[in-house]
């Protein structure tokens, strides 16, 4: 809405705030694929940056090679009990922690991942955005004759890991797929298997890891599929749960099989709590950024919060640590609104009032302290780019409080 020549109106209101609480056409808006403007997604966070977010958080990102040292105390053990059976062949699987071997560069760099999960190769670590999470890890398998305690061989295995949920769907997957590297003496021919398992708000809907031969021409493969187990009605529950594979090794002439390695994936949230849309999905513990670009289709909003970012020190800036967080409230919304953008502050035609931190945030001129900037711009620039935030919330299902940035390109 503009106003008249007399220069005083009231700015619209977003269409996603006027939405009931089940509306049809979010429930449909959803499902469909991301427009382009919301394409992409900057650097996905490491896990340093997950466990930092995540600190008081219920669930913190795993980190595999921090259990290498209880690992080797396992595999110690079970060479003791071992010998004092008087078994042959024993085995055990650990996370490897030295320096890689030659062989493993090379199976990294023929064994391609996607370009976000992290720039070292194998760095043992996840890495995160909105929906996926993958990572790249080493391991090790060694077997030791349990009467002399004499190493009888050995693997060096790469695995490389994979989840993946949805903005509209209560299920997500989470796949395992383990390479050998190199291997030598009793641990050649070693078949893999596994299962799953999920802690929280969560279970395990299907297990698919059944034995495989290991060798350097086989990928074997583990395959889960998660559901959550929080309440799709009423309105508003939302979860946490954490997937974890499970594997093991074998192979006829060992005492038994190997002890077990586990991998949990980053924690998965859940939720039925997205305003105006009745439909669960589930999201990574990813922090996303709203990107406008000076040069796109709304560059007076784009400048204004580049100007509210750095000028005025305002806090959502991409690349920090001072976030912006959603508020669903819509009287709160409004005050936040009516304290930036009195309906008595005068708009040339043309133009509407601009305010950040948004209305929608608990940043907002009423609640965020009294820090905030009001620009009168262009008035489709501050409708439209208030619907693409809008659509921003939906897509990467941002519910009261969640955390966000705004990247001004």
């Amino acid at each position: 809405m503009t106003s008249d020549n007399a220069g005083v109106a009231e700015d619209p209101v977003p269409p996603h705030e006027e939405l009931d609480e089940s509306s049809q056409e979010l429930d449909d808006e959803i499902s469909l694929p991301v427009p382009e403007e919301l394409e992409g997604e900057p650097t996905p966070l490491s896990e340093e940056l997950i466990n930092d977010e995540l600190a008081k958080e219920p669930f913190a990102a795993p980190d595999p090679v921090e259990n290498a040292t209880m690992a080797e105390e396992r595999c110690r053990a079970r060479l003791a009990a071992a010998v004092a059976r008087g078994d042959d062949a024993v085995s055990c699987a650990s996370w490897r922690t030295g320096a890689a071997v030659a062989e493993l560069r090379a199976a990294v760099d023929a064994w391609p991942t996607p370009d976000w999960c992290g720039e070292d190769g194998v760095d043992g670590k996840w890495h995160v955005t909105r929906f996926k999470a993958c990572g790249v890890f080493a391991a090790d398998l060694k077997v030791h004759d349990a009467r002399t305690g004499r190493l009888v061989g050995s693997m060096t295995y790469l695995i490389r890991a994979y989840a993946y949920s949805k903005r509209d769907i209560k299920n997500w997957a989470y796949q395992v797929e383990l390479m050998e590297v190199i291997s030598s003496g009793e641990a050649k021919g070693a078949s893999v298997s596994g299962s799953s398992r999920c802690e929280g708000k969560c279970k395990v809907s299907e297990s698919t890891f059944p034995s495989q031969t290991m060798s350097v021409n086989n990928e074997a493969v583990g395959q889960f599929f998660l559901d959550t187990t929080i309440k799709t009605t009423p309105k508003g529950d939302k979860g946490e749960g954490q997937a974890t594979a499970v594997w093991r090794f074998n192979k006829a002439g060992w005492a038994g099989p190997s002890n077990d390695i586990i991998l949990p994936t980053p924690p998965v949230r859940c939720d039925n709590a997205v305003p105006g849309t009745s439909k669960t999905g589930c999201v990574m513990p990813y922090i996303p950024s709203m990107a406008y670009a000076k040069a796109g289709e709304y560059p007076e909003l784009a400048k204004h919060i580049e100007y509210a970012q750095d000028t005025l020190n305002l806090p959502g800036k991409h690349g920090t640590k001072r976030y912006l967080t959603r508020l669903t409230d819509k009287i709160k919304i409004r005050a936040n609104r009516n304290k930036a953008c009195p309906q008595n502050l005068p708009r040339l035609p043309g133009q509407q009032c601009d305010e950040y931190p948004m209305a929608s945030t608990w940043q907002g001129a009423a609640h965020g302290g009294g820090d905030y900037s009001r620009r009168m711009i262009n008035g489709w620039q501050n409708e439209e780019g208030g619907k693409a935030l809008g659509r921003f919330y939906l897509y990467n299902r941002i519910i009261e409080k969640d955390k966000f940035l705004v990247w001004i390109k």
